[in-house]
């Protein structure tokens, strides 16, 4: 291919060429800041509150076995409307998270 000499074609270089002499020199004094990250205090206490919820077992056994031992003697009783509640009570919940 060949290329014929078009005046057009050299200012557009010139201009080109220029800009980008201007940018590169305005980049130059642009001056790298760090990053920082800072907690609010909730922020904080609510990591606080993980940390001892991560640390609480998954299953507490002593609250499960004195309820084994309440339903083999029989005397382990709920009634419909706390058992509703509790169901209200997840469903609640589980729409706040």
């Amino acid at each position: 291919m060949k290329i014929y000499h078009f005046p057009h074609v050299a200012k557009a270089l010139g201009v080109y060429e220029k800009s980008n002499r201007n940018i590169s020199e305005s980049t130059k004094e642009v001056q790298q800041t760090k990053d920082q990250l800072a907690l609010s205090e909730g922020a904080k206490d609510f990591q606080v509150a993980m940390k001892a919820f991560r640390k609480l077992p998954e299953i507490r056994e002593d609250k499960i076995n004195a309820i084994k031992g309440q339903i083999q003697q029989g005397t382990y009783q709920v009634s419909g409307k706390e058992v509703a509640d509790k169901i209200l009570e997840g469903i609640y919940i589980n729409k706040r998270i």
